[in-house]
């Protein structure tokens, strides 16, 4: 169930935000870099293990430009909701946490969505991606309307399976090196949760 404090803040039609007690996730802006850059590069040894092999510019800030203009273009097109994780703070700068993508957005006969997310390793643990997810989940089956979500975590990232498991998701499948993972073909287990999972 989500929280009733639940509020999807739409000010324009090329934005959006989710915003709930402690947490806020909107799209990214070229003027979070510097808290970016220093999230993942401190971050690191903490994220490869679980992410596809990083390009030698990949903390640059014309990389992270394009990335952002990205972004734009996959929500815009309806492709993709790639939101950035952030605490709520008042009269301070929020503080960058992680990122949440609703990726692969499929309509027609599917209407379906694949999630991944990341946390900096000094806010991991916190409860702050379950905070996310509990924002996300509601948007996207009101507001996008979608009937399913799609999860796949590496089998030893027992962290991330605990929290698809805390979220409602469960265990669908096994899929022989479905992704390449810091340069490794690595098997995924597969979770999903149905808009009907999360009525009463």
């Amino acid at each position: 169930m989500a929280r009733s404090v639940f509020r999807f803040l739409s000010r324009q039609s090329d934005t959006v935000e989710l915003a709930g007690d402690r947490h806020l996730l909107r799209l990214p802006r070229f003027q979070d870099y510097r808290q970016w850059y220093a999230l993942r590069s401190e971050s690191r040894r903490f994220l490869e293990p679980w992410e596809p092999t990083w390009r030698n510019d990949e903390l640059t800030e014309s990389a992270f430009r394009t990335r952002v203009i990205r972004n734009e273009q996959e929500f815009s097109s309806g492709q993709a909701v790639p939101l950035l994780v952030f605490t709520r703070a008042t009269g301070t700068e929020a503080t960058l946490l992680g990122g949440l993508t609703i990726g692969y957005i499929r309509r027609g006969a599917a209407q379906c969505c694949m999630i991944g997310y990341w946390m900096g390793e000094r806010h991991a643990g916190q409860g702050h991606m379950f905070g996310a997810l509990n924002l996300a989940i509601p948007y996207i089956f009101s507001s996008l309307q979608l009937h399913r979500i799609e999860a796949a975590c590496i089998p030893d990232n027992t962290r991330s399976i605990r929290l698809l498991e805390k979220a409602g998701f469960r265990q669908e499948g096994y899929l022989r090196e479905y992704l390449k993972i810091n340069g490794e073909w690595r098997d995924h287990v597969m979770f999903s949760l149905l808009a009907a999972d999360r009525q009463p």
